[in-house]
């Protein structure tokens, strides 16, 4: 068995492709194209009906100092390259995790949902802690995923892991427990127009004075409520604070 089969199981190996199913893809690699033209996130596409990257951008973080050809044709073994063993087992466990939650959800429902979690890359021997997003592009008639598209940023934590699914639309989100191996529901922070406010204004780099000038606070006011919303969804920082709402799509 070849090593990157570990990551290949039978809940999401294709095995035959129906004309129909093939039909889905006619040229929608030109949009995946332009989308990575745009972010300045790391894009690529998996095809679990050949177990390869479909589609590299050429941003460099994730290419750990390769061209994004050499990426595609390394496949999955770019990860047994790049990634260290304990992150790569805990890739694995996350593959196998998530797949079997996706298995429970209706075939209907399924393109609705993503899965987020962080892991380290090593480039140039110097470890960079990166998040990475997947969700569904294109499903078999029985409701296996055949093609997803993955986005790769900085990660704004301080460890791998932090394993979470998202339904598009939804208010709720799950969070795997890898000391319990469950999932467990959890609400999203419901934020207030202010905090989303200041959040907004931080984005662009404004100062609390700045800010407060803004919104017609005083400078305390503004460290008051940013205090609040640290406290409502558990950052350290307005770096973790931005990751988690972006993330997340609270604002």
């Amino acid at each position: 068995m070849e090593e990157t089969d570990r990551f290949f199981m039978e809940k999401n190996t294709v095995y035959h492709l129906s004309e129909g199913e093939r039909n889905q893809t006619n040229d929608y690699l030109e949009a995946v194209r332009a989308f990575g033209r745009l972010t300045s996130q790391s894009l690529y596409i998996i095809d679990y009906q050949k177990k390869n990257f479909e589609y590299v951008s050429d941003s460099p973080l994730f290419l750990c100092g390769h061209t994004p050809d050499e990426v595609r044709e390394m496949g999955y073994n770019f990860y047994f390259r790049n990634v260290k063993g304990v992150d790569l087992d805990l890739l694995l466990t996350i593959n196998e995790v998530g797949f079997g939650f996706y298995d429970d959800l209706p075939v209907e429902e399924r393109k609705l949902y993503s899965i987020s979690y962080d892991f380290h890359l090593v480039d140039n021997g110097k470890e960079i802690l990166v998040n990475q997003q997947l969700t569904p592009i294109y499903l078999t008639d029985d409701g296996k995923i055949w093609k997803a598209m993955c986005l790769i940023s900085l990660s704004a934590k301080d460890r791998a892991g932090n394993i979470c699914v998202f339904k598009h639309g939804s208010d709720e989100f799950w969070h795997f427990d890898r000391s319990e191996n469950s999932w467990k529901c959890e609400q999203k922070a419901q934020l207030t127009e202010r905090e989303i406010e200041i959040l907004r204004l931080c984005v662009r780099g404004l100062s609390i004075n700045e800010i407060a000038s803004r919104v017609c606070l005083a400078p305390d006011t503004v460290k008051f409520h940013r205090r609040k919303l640290f406290a409502k969804i558990g950052a350290q920082n307005m770096t973790e604070a931005l990751a988690y709402a972006t993330g997340k799509k609270l604002m």
